[in-house]
This record gives C-alpha cells, structure tokens and sequence, in this order.
C-alpha cells in the first residue's frame, strides 16, 4: 500500500490490518473534524514504510545456480523400485457424495477465515471465544447438512497418472507413452538457491523424480478438484435477501469441501489408484498431519510458486471439459472452490518453499519455459532475491 499504490494515486491510501477496524477509519475520513489528521498521519506513517523499504536488504540468494544443482536432495536410487499405478492417463469422478467427504474436512482453517486461531476441537471450549466459535460451528454444521441434503453443491475430480522421469537438473519429463519416447510436457521448476544448514539439499521438486540415467521407470501424478458446483446461485439467494453472513459461510463450507475431495482423492490414489500405501489406514487427525507417504504441491505454492505451470496439468487432465473447472488470465481457479497440483510418491518427497532466487535462474527457468525474462520475472516477482529494474541497468 505504502509503496506501491500511494505514490501513484492522488487520494488518501489507508491499509486497515482486519476489517473489524475499518469502520472507525472511515468516519475518521469522512468526519471534517478528523479527516487532516488521519491522512496527514497516515501519508507520514507511509513515507517512513518507503524509506524502510528502500534501505532494505533483500534476502539474496547466496549460491549460484550450479552451486545450487550439485547439492541436490541425494537419493539412492539405485536401491528404490518405483511403484507402478493401476493406469495411465486420465480418469473423472463425477457428483462425489458430499456426505462422504464430510469426515475429511479440516475444520480449523474454516475458523481462521472467521478470524478465529486456536486447534479444533478445542477452540470450541476456549474460555475467551469458546461460545463464539461454538455457535459459528453450529451454523455450519447446519448449513453443512443443508448443502449435503438438497445437493446445492456438486463435487468433481479428474485425476491422472503419467510417465515421468527428472532430466537430470531441475526439470520433470513427461512422457505420452510407457515407450518414453515422445515428451509430452516439461514440468518447469525451481531450485533453492539461499545456502541452507549444513546436511541440508537445495530442494527442488524434480529431485523426487527418478533421472532418466537412472534407467528407472517412475511416474507422477495430476489432479483437479472442485466443489463450487452450484455454488453461484445460492449465494446470489442469499445476497438478494441481503444476507451476507450466509453468502461468506457458503463459500466457506464450499472451500473446505473442496479441500476435503483433495485429501480424500489422494488417499484412494495412495492406497488404490496408485497403490504404494495400500495398508495404510490414517484417521482425519493424522490426515491433517499430513502423517502418510507422498506430497501433492500445487503450482503457485512455494514448492513450484510460478502459477502458469498449472495450463499444463489443465492441458495434461482437460479439466475444463473434464469437471467444468476452468482458469482465469491471471491462473486462478473458478469455481474458486478448488484444488489441483502434482501427486509425487517417493517416500523422501517433501513440501518446501523454494524462496528468494537469483537472475542466473530466472534466465535459465526462462529459456526451458519459451518465455522472455521480462515475463518469468514477472510470475516470479514474489521470488525475486535481486532487483530487476537494477538488473537491467547493469
């Protein structure tokens, strides 16, 4: 706010931390009495935040990128047998019964979009919110047993096995045929370039994958889930009876269906579809945990944070004609109650965040994408450990 937008707008730019706050700053703002001092104070409050922010020191990234490469996340692949999926290609689920992903639902992230932090159950006893979530929790659960009774929602998955192999470096190789002759699509990715702890990788998602000189057969996984069906119409209902609170609620419960297909589809994929965790019985608690074998990161996350990886899972699966879920020009989901990303199966896979990397990557993430510098920088600004306005003047 302070360093983006106010130097470019001639009004008053305010940022309120919750929205519980913002009432008294807008009848500071329209009170004549109170209106100069609340911007004055914010305008000198927001040219310390640029002055912060100029002087700051970006965490830079520490390593080059071959530096980066030959600490790979090691892994014996001479001893490890990759496990074999019951198919190859794709495959839709359609109207999955709510009810049954009922039992799947991680409840606390639902309370923290209320502005609620604890652990559940036990916020629903907490001596100073207890009564307050309580009875947020009755409302859902009762709305939950509406949307499941008159079916408000649909819920739909496309999942997919391909075979894959890392090319050596930093990227994943998949392949249209088990002849692995014809690629079919590069899965782009990134490496840690910030040194980490002594025994520690600079991870990088296409460690996870067997290498092509390994000689080893493996395989991904892709996945798109949606819960948000149905959803416009009944929020539109509520938002005509002017009821806003059951309109946020019901895009809520969606979110949290949503997320529920998520983990109930690579549960079956661990024990059936793919089959490597074929005994494993874990219950919600350690689902949560995330306690069982294998990762699913989603393109825009830290593991892979460059969101237009995901037009090559909606190419690999054809979501949009799959389940009716399609991406925005900016790479979101809508229905926004939605989950997709990569299924990995090696025990050592792990969830990471890629963090600030340096120009020699961004140049060379560039030129295995197709894409200029200019637009790699562009989706990964948030990553960027250098300044490109800098870069291009040296």
């Amino acid at each position: 706010t302070a360093v983006k937008i106010e130097p470019r707008y001639e009004g008053p730019v305010l940022y309120v931390k919750d929205a519980s706050r913002s009432v008294g700053v807008a009848q500071a703002l329209v009170e004549p009495d109170t209106h100069e001092a609340i911007v004055a104070k914010n305008r000198k409050d927001n040219a310390r935040r640029r002055e912060q922010h100029a002087g700051k020191k970006r965490l830079a990234p520490q390593l080059s990128m071959a530096q980066a490469r030959e600490r790979k996340h090691p892994i014996d692949w001479a001893s490890y047998t990759p496990p074999v999926p019951s198919f190859c290609g794709s495959r839709v689920f359609d109207d999955i019964d709510l009810a049954q992903l009922r039992d799947y639902i991680d409840w606390m992230p639902f309370f923290n979009a209320w502005e609620f932090h604890g652990k559940f159950p036990q916020i629903l006893e907490d001596a100073t919110v207890g009564e307050a979530a309580s009875s947020l929790f009755s409302d859902a659960t009762a709305m939950l047993d509406r949307i499941i009774e008159e079916q408000w929602l649909t819920a739909r998955a496309v999942l997919g096995f391909y075979p894959a192999n890392a090319d050596g470096q930093d990227d994943i190789l998949l392949f249209a045929d088990e002849t692995r002759e014809t690629m079919r699509q590069r899965l782009v990715q990134l490496r840690q370039q910030r040194t980490r702890p002594e025994g520690q990788p600079q991870s990088c998602l296409a460690d996870f994958v067997a290498p092509v000189d390994s000689g080893l057969a493996d395989y991904i996984g892709a996945f798109a889930v949606t819960a948000g069906i149905g959803i416009d119409e009944h929020v539109e209902r509520f938002e005509a009876a002017h009821d806003d609170y059951s309109a946020i609620m019901l895009k809520a419960l969606a979110d949290r269906l949503a997320e529920a297909l998520a983990e109930y589809l690579h549960e079956r994929t661990r024990r059936e579809f793919w089959g490597y965790a074929a005994d494993e019985r874990l219950d919600n608690a350690e689902l949560i945990k995330e306690s069982y074998r294998g990762i699913r990161p989603a393109p825009g996350y830290p593991a892979c944070p460059d969101h237009t990886e995901k037009a090559k899972l909606w190419d690999l699966l054809d979501v949009e004609a799959s389940i009716g879920l399609r991406l925005t020009e900016s790479f979101a989901m809508y229905p926004t109650a939605a989950v997709s990303g990569f299924y990995f199966a090696h025990p050592e896979a792990r969830y990471f965040a890629v963090g600030k990397i340096d120009r020699d990557q961004v140049e060379s993430y560039a030129e295995r994408k197709g894409i200029s510098i200019a637009e790699a920088e562009k989706w990964l600004a948030p990553n960027l450990g250098y300044d490109p306005q800098a870069a291009k003047v040296a």
